[in-house]
């Protein structure tokens, strides 16, 4: 019997192994452990959110910031993956600078842009515009989607507008950690929530675009893939592919402190709880005296990082980029650690190697 998982084939280039690591802002996921998953053969992803948080004058200057540490973290990535794998970037959709990111990406050789929180309607035009402006490579483009509704409008639109469809489209679940597209009512109750239901729809929804364009666009699945057993139930229901997050939190290689990691290790299932973000949307975290703080005062905001398009520092109770800085440098009792639904499973650190070792081999 062959237990080995199949490899992951996006158009003209093969990935060995269909295991994408989730992007975690701020700083949790940047080109340490991006690297060192590509260089097993998976995708790794750096996140884009507040990367440049310990670049010089990012108090000051955060785009800029952000833009330079954009290109350092790709090209630190590449070098550690050394020709293995792909490296990407996550964008969120809900950044200020979601246009400048994705651009700035491109520049910098990026193999893959994933975005979520928002749909990302426009990201083939200002992907494509500006490779073919600038004589650089398009990247492979990767939507996150929460159910088969959201699917089939990006991919409508995709169609319309740019005469492309997507080169994978990741389906996250409601255990997935940070934010969530799911309403907080239906996120208390994740149980009636049928995940696998979700995944056939948007396998469904794209196979009349995949008979258009005579192309395969395959389907990852994410949001609480803890083992090999759920990769080979995804798998099983037609899934091509799978991200994960939680569990390459608690790997030597990632970029988040060793309290952060700590914090990881130490959760119980009862102490996991959905937060309302400045974002607009829930979120997954581990609760700490940080929400509890939160839950009992608004937070004093002083200045502003720029990071969310839709954040009023009047109106929030709390500002994230600070929270989330906190986080990943250990000041976890000011920080928010945002987490997947099944990190009370996670007891022990490990690497990459090992980590990717147990989820591929049967």
């Amino acid at each position: 019997m062959n237990n080995q998982l199949p490899q992951l084939i996006l158009g003209d280039v093969i990935v060995p192994v269909p295991v994408i690591q989730g992007g975690m802002g701020v700083g949790v996921s940047r080109s340490r452990l991006a690297g060192a998953v590509a260089k097993e053969g998976g995708i790794g992803v750096i996140s884009t959110a507040q990367i440049g948080y310990d670049e010089e004058n990012f108090e000051k200057n955060p785009a800029e910031c952000n833009r330079r540490a954009i290109i350092k973290h790709i090209a630190q990535a590449k070098e550690i993956a050394g020709g293995n794998g792909l490296v990407g970037v996550n964008i969120m959709v809900a950044l200020k600078h979601y246009r400048q990111h994705i651009e700035t990406a491109v520049e910098a050789g990026a193999d893959v842009i994933i975005c979520g929180a928002g749909l990302p309607a426009d990201l083939p035009g200002i992907a494509q515009n500006y490779a073919r402006e600038h004589g650089k490579k398009i990247p492979k483009l990767m939507p996150i989607v929460s159910s088969a509704r959201a699917a089939g409008i990006i991919l409508k639109m995709w169609d319309h507008h740019y005469h492309t469809v997507p080169d994978c489209i990741i389906v996250e679940g409601p255990m997935a950690g940070g934010h969530l597209g799911f309403q907080e009512s239906v996120l208390e109750n994740i149980e009636n929530i049928d995940f696998d239901a979700i995944l056939c729809g948007v396998i469904d929804s794209k196979k009349p675009y995949e008979e258009k364009y005579t192309k395969k666009i395959p389907v990852a699945a994410a949001g609480g893939i803890f083992d090999r057993q759920d990769i080979d139930h995804v798998l099983s229901l037609g899934a091509d592919a799978v991200q994960i997050a939680s569990r390459f939190v608690v790997t030597k290689e990632c970029d988040a402190s060793d309290a952060y990691k700590r914090a990881y290790i130490e959760a119980g299932k009862g102490n996991i709880q959905i937060v309302k973000s400045p974002v607009g949307m829930p979120g997954r975290a581990v609760r700490n005296a940080f929400i509890r703080q939160v839950e009992q005062h608004k937070q004093e905001i002083t200045g502003c990082y720029q990071c969310l398009e839709k954040c009023n520092p009047k109106e929030v109770p709390y500002c994230i980029t600070q929270a989330l800085i906190h986080a990943v440098k250990g000041e976890l009792e000011q920080g928010l650690i945002f987490c997947g639904e099944n990190v009370s499973r996670i007891h022990e650190m490990t690497t990459v190697p090992e980590l990717m070792r147990e989820l591929t081999q049967g």
